[in-house]
This record gives structure tokens, C-alpha cells and sequence, in this order.
């Protein structure tokens, strides 16, 4: 047992299996008194259990820490406060809640349903707006606290994922939120963005070149639940860690700007905005299009390297469309 969060209480959601039971583990091995959240479902949100929360209890148990185990769904509002209340009644007080709960429900955007779309948002983004919410008004009082998210560099935008993705990126506007309408009550707020080995990034469709463990993700997280990341004011920030790299992304700020005598015309636009404020090219879709091309010369053997792709070849999306 270490000492980094001795003295703590950390509330984890999705601390049944992957990265969240990681997490878990790793903060009541460094003194933390956890309570462990997990719905128990499928990665598609479905088949709900207790038992996978309770088993990491005993597990924390087991190696002489504490812990107590809440089932509750944080996609709604009293389950987001019974794990904070939870925390309240069994240890008196919250210093840190990690918000990992999550589903995948994939679809291409044209094709995708109310019922692919409301599950994956509700989980992501509104469990974690629920813990938050809750711990952050126990914080406040208190003096002090630790808010983590979990986001994903799909953040970025995805072929498949729509749903996934607008979660994501709505998680890392939260964060900043909290970051600044709690700073002056002493309580941070970040996110985490990982690729570790989980059931979720089982069903990727390509091989990560950046990869890592749970435990990875485990060590970054305690970090940022601790006095020494209090210290040095840590907050606002989104973090990625795939096994040995941790990497942190930029914040978001205008690119170029313009201005117009006379105020803006569609004509004034067309002529100004391509070459005097221009686009911020998007990686992603730069990859897509490498990929595509790629396929395409795998179909045709005389294409050469620098080959477009033909009608009807698109790049490879892993989707259930």
C-alpha cells in the first residue's frame, strides 16, 4: 500500500472491468477509501449487474483497503447522487470523483437512431454532468476536490461514432466549465484521454500504433487526484496517456481572423475567407484519405502510389451501418 492518496475519498464510475477498475485499485492501493460505481453492462449498455462492482470491492478488500460498491445507473440524477451520498455516509466526506462509465452504440451518422444516439450521450456526458454535479457541491463547501472526465481523442470527430464522439467532446467543455466556475472554491477539474487495452478498443478497426495498459491510465489519474497535481494548479487540462507517452492538448484559441470595411457580403466572404483566414485542416480526414488511397491501389495493382481512390471506394470505417 502507498501514501499518495492517503487520507482521501475518490468515487470512480465504471470501476467494474477496464480502466475504471484499474483506477479504482490503483487509488485505494495509494490509501484512497473508494467507492466503486458500476452499472454492470454489456459495452453496449445493456445486461446490467451488480456483481462486477462488489467483486472489485472484495478485490480492494482483499489487499487491505476500503471500499463499498454503488450499482446505480449516473445517467440519472439520484444515481449520480447516491454516489456521492454513498461517499458522504461511509467516509464522511469526497475529495475526488473519476467519471469512466461508458457504452459504444456505432452507426453511421445517416443511418444512426434516437435510441443509438440518447443511451451513449446519456452515459458519457450526463453521468458524467450527474457525479459532477453532485460532488462539486460537496467540494465547494469543503474547501477543496478533484473532478476527472474521461474523454477520447475521437473527440476529434469519428466516421462511425457521432454519438461517441459529440459525448466526448461535450465532456471536455464540462471540464473546462467546472475548471473555471470552481477555481476560486479549490477545486480542480480535468479530463483524461486514453488508449489502453479495454472491450472497447477491442472492436477498433485498426491497429493503434499508441497503446497502453489500464494501469497506465491508473497512474495518470492518481496523479491528478493528488495533493502533488493540487500543487502545481493542474486544472482545465486534457491529458492523453498510451503507455509510456503522455501527451496534453492544446487549448481551444482563434487561428487567424479577419475584418471587413463596410461589414461582410457572401461575395466579400468568397473573395476574403479561402486565402486570408483559410481552414485549419483536420488530420483525421487527411488519414481517411490516405487510407482510402491505399485501398484503392490494393484493388487495382497498376495504380500507382499516388492513386485516387475510384467511385464508390470509401475508407474503411468499421461501422454497423
Amino acid at each position: 500500500m502507498g501514501n499518495f492518496l492517503a487520507g482521501k475519498v475518490v468515487a470512480v464510475t465504471g470501476a467494474g472491468r477496464g480502466i475504471g477498475r484499474a483506477v479504482a485499485l490503483a487509488a485505494a492501493a495509494e490509501g484512497a477509501q473508494v467507492v466503486v460505481n458500476d452499472y454492470g453492462v454489456s459495452v453496449g449498455g445493456g445486461e446490467p449487474t451488480s456483481e462486477v462492482a462488489a467483486a472489485v470491492v472484495k478485490e480492494i478488500e482483499a489487499a487491505g483497503g476500503e471500499a463499498v460498491a454503488v450499482a446505480d445507473d449516473i445517467s440519472t440524477m439520484a444515481g449520480g447522487q447516491r454516489i456521492v451520498d454513498v461517499a458522504l455516509a461511509e467516509y464522511g466526506r469526497v475529495d475526488g470523483v473519476v467519471c469512466v462509465a461508458g457504452i459504444l452504440r456505432e452507426r453511421m451518422l445517416f443511418n444512426m437512431s434516437e435510441e443509438e444516439w440518447d443511451p451513449v450521450v446519456a452515459t458519457h456526458l450526463k453521468g458524467t454532468f450527474t457525479v459532477f454535479r453532485a460532488a462539486s457541491a460537496v467540494m465547494r463547501k469543503q474547501g477543496s476536490g478533484t473532478l476527472i472526465g474521461f474523454t477520447s481523442g475521437n473527440h476529434q470527430g469519428s466516421v462511425a461514432q457521432a454519438n461517441y464522439s459529440a459525448a466526448k467532446g461535450g465532456i471536455i467543455s464540462l471540464v473546462r466549465s467546472a475548471a473555471l466556475g470552481l477555481h476560486k472554491y479549490g477545486v480542480t477539474a480535468n479530463a483524461v484521454a486514453p488508449v489502453a487495452r479495454t472491450r472497447m478498443s477491442a472492436g477498433v478497426p485498426m491497429e493503434l500504433a499508441e497503446i497502453g495498459e489500464p494501469g497506465d491510465v491508473a497512474a495518470l489519474v492518481v496523479y491528478l487526484l493528488s495533493d502533488r497535481a493540487r500543487q502545481e494548479k493542474i486544472t482545465g487540462q486534457v491529458y492523453t496517456v498510451a503507455g509510456p507517452k503522455i501527451a496534453v492538448w492544446a487549448q481551444p484559441r482563434e487561428l487567424r481572423a479577419g475584418y471587413a470595411d463596410g461589414g461582410w457580403t457572401p461575395e466579400k466572404i468568397a473573395d476574403f475567407l479561402p486565402g486570408t483566414v483559410g481552414t485549419d485542416p483536420m488530420p483525421l480526414l487527411a488519414r481517411l484519405e490516405e487510407m482510402a488511397r491505399a485501398a484503392a491501389a490494393k484493388d487495382r495493382p497498376n495504380a500507382g502510389p499516388n492513386a485516387e481512390p475510384g467511385p464508390g471506394t470509401a475508407p474503411a470505417s468499421g461501422s454497423n451501418a
